[in-house]
């Protein structure tokens, strides 16, 4: 074959604009023979799969036009396909198994685009493996002895790995190991690897969060020489650092956090003045005193870049000493802090404001329960003052909202765990007025912080000095337009043609509240939003209606408010830095630390609502469908939010084909529908720990 498919690409190369069928071609090729025509028609197959000529509609054959490359990263979605992710292309390309080199997920990869064909999206095919994603995966091991075997997923997809190494002799059948691959696969080659670490039985709680832990990269301890680094950090504040700042620890201050929060970013404090007006005090943590440009101390929190939140515990940016001690504004106690104070009247009006370093006592530590019930019950210690900041709170929120701000929520859960870390329920939380005002005060500060950057700019200046903003773009119009197609056809007739996107929002938050679907319709919304990034643009924020917009309230949490605090400070002192290049990177290695942080608090939700649906495997659930691709339909249950799938192909009463346009599948022979949004009633086929997937069946 080797020898027909070069004659076939030079003889279709020497007229780029002529076609020939089979038989011509064979005619040209002075082949006579059946085998030999065989030949050709299976050379031709493999230069058309390999995209260097193309088929036309006429059935003939043409030499193709220079391939097109692209670089980028495999996604695997199933184990039929992936898609690599190619930071130069408006789509995602798919590659059908067989066309992908045996890549694996993460990989870094050359694709050659195949002809169109009229998809709907670019095909490709592997041709090269740059670089392979050489992180540790989690194995579970599924053969034990001289020579053990372990199973790894990646998305949908599942691998067998033979290990080798010093760990082989302890490791049992269904052990979780963190593997380090040592070979890859290929024709002739199997996935081989090393153990690294030896976790313990699957499906023991510690066993599972480590695993997670391991997967994302994430560590719970620092590493000895960082914890060494700050054996001998000040902890007493001394008389000449206090007569740099604004000493506030003669006016009432609190805080209001969860109610298992360790890490306490901020509080609040609370004047009324004179004039009739009310001073505002927003006190957050002043990290960046005790973190040093630089210092062993600020590589590490650097390099975490966020505190990660699993179920059942937190993964620190900075060590306990700083992040629940020395930083963490406990009450009865003086801290540093970096303030933003503002003077408002009644109706929510700022009239006054100043920043800058500041020492604060705080007087009281409030659960967001404990305020709320002062707010509701006119009693307690601070009601009055709480009572005043949530007045104040809604009269921020209501401006917000006239301006153009959009609400939506996603459903936030919460699990309720035994000794053991088994889930014995699951509940989603509740936003009381006592969240809101805290969410309101931290947002004003964010925003005026964000603003007062902004306008340092000199006259001939465009940009002004560096500084970290966070933006969220304008929503993506095609995805907005679907968005409203879906509600209008659950009969939400909202009209975007002649109201603006954040009219329509509203009008649409206003029409669901109370009913059933609300949770789907409000996380499609935001899935129709732009992603809120790190940039050094002073960009708006679509959704808070915000001209300038920043994170400057978490230090404890949050390395890009460390570095607001550090630029910020520099700026009230008359300095300005300018380094875009630097700092643009630091924003987008933030963006990436974000996400990383994120898929592994989702991973370790998944895993719990899994471990609890398997211990209902007999109930029937009410769920609303919140998903629906061409092999599946997404089903979140109504009561705790755990969610899973029902396969098309586990609907017995017909054949069902999906409807992209529609939102729905349909039965092809009783033309049954199943749309986004409908209601149904589900039972648990079967769950998967590994995959965290839970399969339903319809009822």
């Amino acid at each position: 074959m080797q020898n027909y498919t070069t004659i076939i690409c030079k003889t279709l190369q020497q007229d780029l604009h002529h076609a020939y069928t089979i038989q011509q071609l064979c005619a040209t090729l002075q082949v006579h023979s059946k085998s030999d025509k065989n030949k050709v028609k299976k050379a031709l197959l493999h230069l058309v799969q390999q995209g260097k000529i193309k088929k036309l509609k006429s059935g003939r054959y043409a030499y193709a036009s220079v391939p097109t490359y692209v670089t980028g990263r495999v996604d695997y979605v199933r184990t039929e396909y992936a898609y690599i992710i190619a930071a130069d292309q408006p789509t995602d390309i798919l590659v059908h198994q067989k066309n992908l080199l045996y890549a694996l997920d993460k990989d870094l990869v050359k694709v050659r685009l195949l002809p169109g064909k009229g998809r709907k999206r670019p095909e490709g095919m592997v041709v090269e493996i740059i670089e392979r994603n050489t992180a540790p995966i989690i194995g579970r091991i599924t053969v034990s002895g001289k020579q053990p075997q372990a199973i790894f997923e990646q998305k949908r997809t599942t691998h067998t790995v033979l290990l080798e190494g010093k760990y082989n002799d302890i490791l049992q059948e269904n052990d979780k190991v963190v593997i380090a691959l040592t070979s890859f696969p290929s024709t002739h080659k199997a996935l081989t690897g090393t153990v690294v670490q030896h976790l313990g039985q699957a499906g023991l709680h510690e066993v599972e969060m480590h695993a997670i832990m391991a997967e994302f990269g994430l560590k719970e301890t620092f590493p000895d020489h960082v914890v060494e680094s700050i054996k001998n950090i000040p902890t007493v504040i001394t008389e000449k650092e206090i007569t740099k700042r604004r000493d506030l620890r003669h006016i009432p201050t609190f805080t209001i956090d969860p109610v298992d929060a360790k890490d306490f970013d901020d509080a609040l404090s609370y004047q009324p003045l004179a004039n009739g007006h009310h001073q505002i005090g927003i006190h957050i943590a002043d990290v960046s005193h005790y973190v040093v440009p630089d210092s062993l101390l600020d590589r590490e929190a650097y390099a975490r870049n966020t505190s990660v939140y699993l179920v059942d515990r937190c993964i620190p940016m900075l060590p306990e000493i700083l992040s629940n001690g020395l930083c963490s504004l406990r009450p009865n106690e003086t801290k540093l802090t970096f303030s933003a104070i503002f003077e408002l009247d009644a109706q929510g009006k700022v009239y006054d404001k100043w920043l800058g370093e500041t020492i604060i006592y705080s007087d009281k530590r409030f659960s967001y329960e404990e305020a709320q019930m002062a707010i509701d019950h006119q009693k307690g210690d601070f009601y009055q003052a709480l009572t005043v900041l949530n007045h104040l709170a809604k009269q921020l929120h209501a401006k917000r909202v006239q301006k153009g701000a959009i609400n939506f929520e996603t459903r936030s859960l919460v699990f309720d765990l035994d000794t053991n870390g088994k889930p014995l329920k699951v509940t989603s939380k509740c936003r009381t007025d006592a969240h809101k005002l805290i969410e309101e005060f931290m947002l004003l500060a964010n925003q005026e912080v964000a603003t007062f950057a902004a306008n340092l700019k000199q006259k001939q200046e465009k940009l002004g000095p560096t500084f970290i903003y966070r933006t969220h773009g304008h929503p993506d119009a095609d995805k907005l337009n679907e968005f409203f197609l879906f509600v209008n056809q659950l009969g939400y007739k909202i009209n975007r043609s002649k109201t603006s996107i954040c009219k329509a929002m509203h009008d649409l938050e206003k029409a669901i509240q109370g009913k059933k679907e609300a949770t789907i319709i409000q996380s499609l919304a935001i899935r129709s939003m732009a992603k809120a990034i790190y940039t050094t643009k002073p960009d708006p924020h679509f959704a808070l209606s915000f001209a300038h917009y920043t994170h400057f309230t978490s230090p404890i949490r949050r390395y890009p408010d460390v570095l607001v605090h550090r630029l910020l400070k520099q700026y009230l002192k008359g300095a300005h830095i300018y380094d875009v290049a630097s700092y643009e990177k630091k924003c987008q290695y933030a963006v990436e630390k974000e996400y990383l942080a994120a898929n592994a608090e989702r991973a370790s939700i998944k895993y719990k609502q899994v471990e609890f649906i398997e211990n209902l495997k007999e109930q029937i659930f009410e769920g609303i469908i919140s998903g629906i691709t061409e092999w599946n339909m997404y089903i979140e249950i109504l009561s705790n939010g755990c969610e899973g799938m029902v396969r098309l192909s586990d609907l017995t009463d017909d054949v069902y084909a999906f409807e992209e346009k529609h939102f729905q599948v349909v039965g092809k022979s009783s033309k049954k529908r199943y749309r986004l949004g409908d209601i149904v009633k589900v039972k648990v086929k079967n769950c998967d720990l590994d995959k965290r997937h839970i399969n339903f069946l319809l009822c």
